[in-house]
């Protein structure tokens, strides 16, 4: 009995996706970057106790039929980068740490799932919350040995004739002395480049005939063209995950191709992780799934054309729910309202704007706002105390006149590390680790992403159910 249900299972296995070929028009594409199984865990775990219940409350993407876990290390590490994972998630192949769509010998170039589905017809879409130019985006459609060529990364972009990019912007657009920015061989290129977020697209984007999306020009200075301010961190005017998927639907929609390719990545998972950040962390999961929530309104409405793979490049942190006790508290995380980047900002705007007026009680009462640290977390002596001695150091810079913003920065991640020690949470590192990745879907095929996979096989077993040739 046993032997005959493994028949049957190989046999769905193998022509599920063959029935599927040719029928899916529209492939969604969607990457966590630093998204291991915890960080879902936790997201899940937080939301169940805002509810005043132990356990978890699901989200969209772990709700799909499909649920398997992925392998993650890369050519020459066991602990791969996002130019490794990237490339395996885009390619299909494992290669060396910081290249991107190249193989382990750094000079043959492999292409992607985004050029094999261009190369079928299909409309060619790549988002991000970071820089267009960082490795996870760069994987689907640049050629270079080192994920730091961000300029050569750049004109691979403008050459690739990609239908849809959004993110941040091109990191650093202007290294090479002489020549012009990314900005102006992507117009030459014949791309529109918009930094007036979904209201521009709306008035201006949907008659062009490529089109970039980038955030505006003040946020690129206050954070330097890396990234889209994080989730906790954004005003009504910001350029969102959620905006550029509704964008980028339709614009590819209007392609009047076959259907399209979209890929999109939610990239601050893995600046928050990198920085032990756990309240950020888990608004960027959430902020990721309520992108995952537009193209699933799609799918509900072409629901035999239509797959959505979800998956990550790598875990970040080394993420635990645990420090000892058995015991978790992460609903205490709902005080937090900024990130820790915001939070050092902010106070180091407060001081350099009224160098008089930045007290400690200034300061206490910001982290009682946006950390509730003091308020609705209660603190301990030995956690008063850590702070108070952050802030004498503050104190004693700023009567030497030295280093203030280093001594705020050392405040501020004192207050991110007693937020995990409340909430019950321990880091391993502020680095990658080799922790399973989930994959999710759904769609006509995608049971083939059942079980356990390696990081190279989603690109081709996506491009077989979609009917295109990988080359």
């Amino acid at each position: 009995m046993k032997k005959h249900f493994l028949s049957i299972l190989l046999l769905m296995t193998l022509v599920l996706p063959a029935m599927a070929q040719g029928k899916v028009k529209y492939v969604f594409y969607f990457i966590g970057d630093g998204m291991g199984v915890n960080q879902i865990n936790v997201t899940e775990t937080y939301l169940a106790a805002l509810k005043g219940r132990i356990g978890y409350e699901p989200i969209l993407m772990s709700s799909l039929p499909v649920v398997g876990l992925v392998n993650t290390y890369s050519a020459t590490n066991g602990v791969t980068d996002s130019a490794a994972g990237g490339t395996a998630l885009a390619c299909g192949q494992k290669t060396k740490n910081g290249a991107i769509g190249v193989l382990e010998d750094l000079k043959t170039p492999c292409t992607s799932i985004a050029q094999w589905a261009k190369n079928a017809g299909k409309a060619v879409g790549i988002a991000t919350t970071v820089a267009i130019t960082h490795a996870t985006p760069a994987s689907f459609y640049g050629h270079q040995r080192s994920r730091q060529m961000y300029y050569e990364i750049g004109q691979d972009l403008c050459k690739s004739g990609f239908d849809f990019f959004a993110g941040a912007d091109f990191h650093k657009p202007n290294t090479k002395e002489g020549e012009p920015s990314l900005r102006e061989q992507a117009k030459a290129a014949g791309y529109t480049i918009l930094t007036g977020g979904y209201k521009e697209y709306e008035k201006k984007g949907r008659k062009a005939d490529k089109l970039i999306m980038l955030q505006s020009d003040y946020q690129n200075e206050k954070l330097g063209s890396d990234h889209l301010p994080y989730a906790l961190d954004q005003d009504k005017n910001d350029l969102t995950l959620e905006q550029i998927v509704r964008a980028g639907i339709n614009f590819l929609s209007s392609k009047n191709t076959d259907g399209f390719f979209f890929q999109i990545e939610g990239g601050m998972i893995d600046y928050a992780c990198h920085r032990n950040d756990i309240g950020n962390a888990i608004n960027e999961v959430l902020d990721m799934d309520k992108a995952i929530k537009v193209a699933y309104e799609f799918y509900q409405q072409h629901p035999d054309e239509t797959i959505i793979v979800i998956s990550a490049d790598h875990e970040t942190g080394g993420l635990v729910m645990g420090t000892g006790p058995y015991e978790l508290h992460t609903d205490l995380l709902r005080f937090q309202h900024k990130s820790i980047d915001e939070l050092k900002w902010m106070l180091g705007q407060q001081y350099r704007k009224n160098p008089k007026k930045f007290t400690w009680a200034s300061v206490e009462k910001t982290l009682q706002e946006e950390m509730g640290l003091g308020a609705g977390i209660p603190l301990d002596d030995k956690q008063k105390e850590r702070l108070q001695n952050r802030w004498d150091a503050i104190e004693k810079a700023i009567g030497q006149g030295d280093k203030v913003q280093d001594r705020i920065n050392d405040l501020c991640e004192t207050a991110k590390r007693i937020l995990s020690e409340v909430a019950r949470i321990s880091w391993a590192s502020g680095g990658h680790s080799n922790g399973y990745v989930p994959v999710y879907a759904i769609g006509p095929g995608t049971e083939i992403f059942q079980g356990r996979i390696d990081n190279i096989e989603i690109a081709p077993d996506m491009a077989r159910i979609a009917g295109y040739k990988a080359e």
